[in-house]
């Protein structure tokens, strides 16, 4: 005798599926905008914002237009802020002095920002010399064209001082030099900025997501970062680097990129008790930008799908360039 599912007396899964006010109830991964984080870019030398080609709607912003999306970001009650600095050309050199100038562009910004919304979001510095640098790798090079970690170390050591002096409430160290988070914190304390808390770039992966993100900070890199940052192949790799990072003093842990790597962002989510971010790069950003341009998918359908499951598969924070739209939409119940 044949029987049908629906004569089964025992629950049924599809009655929780039957309206819109139905499945935000029984929803187990929600999102908030205090758990986003938005990457900003602020460039020197411009008096209008510079529109990336490869990134549509996300420009390199101008001091003024900066603290604007500074506010905006608070009024939408998303979490921080994530800057990045973008030197003339001219004053880029083989150490990235601009990084450790007090007055560089991205020192700027912090106070900037610090003074435009205070302690209502959480300011954050990216600590690293590949925007700052004529060769564009993230540390200081050798003779022989390779990166010199201890000598990266200490020019980490300075961007840290000088950024935790502009008002910074954040460190992201995000060169995967061997020790920086240690070095890191002991510059930080020796002075005086104790309260400086620092997001390790614990899980940097060489990806080919990168791509839009170099027209961003107007990298002059020449070959690749594969002898420093993490081999895609690899997933024990990321659980020592954790253990690593949080035995030097991090408080905060994150994974880069984001979804091609979520089985990384459970793993390092299981394996903790600190808070745990993931970075939206920008390949991900644009890849649904211009399918959505084509027609190809919804845009807001596929922007939400896509944070929904960095952060069901275990990220508290995530940094992504669509923080303050999408915090606007939570806001609004969309």
């Amino acid at each position: 005798m044949s029987t049908t599912y629906g004569s089964f007396p025992g629950t049924r899964p599809r009655r929780l599926r039957t309206t819109p006010a139905m499945r935000r109830m029984v929803a187990e991964t929600r999102l908030h905008p205090a758990e986003l984080i938005l990457p900003a870019f602020v460039r020197e030398g411009v008096s209008e914002p510079v529109p990336l080609q490869s990134m549509p709607g996300v420009v390199q912003h101008t001091r003024d237009t900066l603290r604007k999306a500074a506010a905006e970001a608070v009024a939408a009650g998303i979490g921080g802020i994530m800057l990045f600095g973008v030197p003339e050309e001219s004053k880029k050199d083989a150490v990235g002095t601009p990084g450790t100038d007090p007055d560089g562009i991205l020192q700027v910004a912090i106070r900037d920002v610090r003074a435009e919304v205070g302690d209502d979001l959480v300011i954050m510095s990216d600590l690293c010399l590949d925007e700052h640098t004529d060769h564009g790798h993230c540390g200081v090079l050798d003779a022989e064209g390779r990166i010199d970690n201890d000598a990266t170390l200490e020019r980490y050591a300075e961007m840290a001082r000088v950024q935790a002096d502009a008002g910074v409430h954040t460190v992201g160290p995000s060169g995967m030099m061997d020790g920086q988070v240690r070095v890191i914190r002991e510059a930080l304390d020796g002075a005086g900025h104790q309260d400086v808390s620092i997001l390790a770039y614990t899980v940097k992966y060489a990806s080919a997501f990168y791509g839009p993100f170099r027209e961003a900070v107007g990298s002059s890199l020449k070959g690749d970062r594969k002898t420093y940052q993490q081999d895609s192949a690899n997933a024990r790799e990321s659980l020592r680097e954790l253990e690593l990072d949080l035995a030097e003093g991090a408080d905060m842990v994150m994974v880069k990129p984001a979804l091609p790597y979520l089985d990384i962002v459970r793993q390092i989510a299981d394996a903790v008790d600190v808070p745990v971010a993931a970075y939206q790069i920008s390949g991900e950003y644009a890849m649904v930008e211009a399918a959505a341009a084509n027609g190809w998918i919804d845009r807001d359908r596929a922007i939400m799908e896509t944070l929904t499951s960095v952060r069901r598969a275990g990220a508290g924070m995530i940094l992504t360039y669509w923080a303050t739209e999408v915090a606007q939409r939570l806001n609004r119940g969309e």
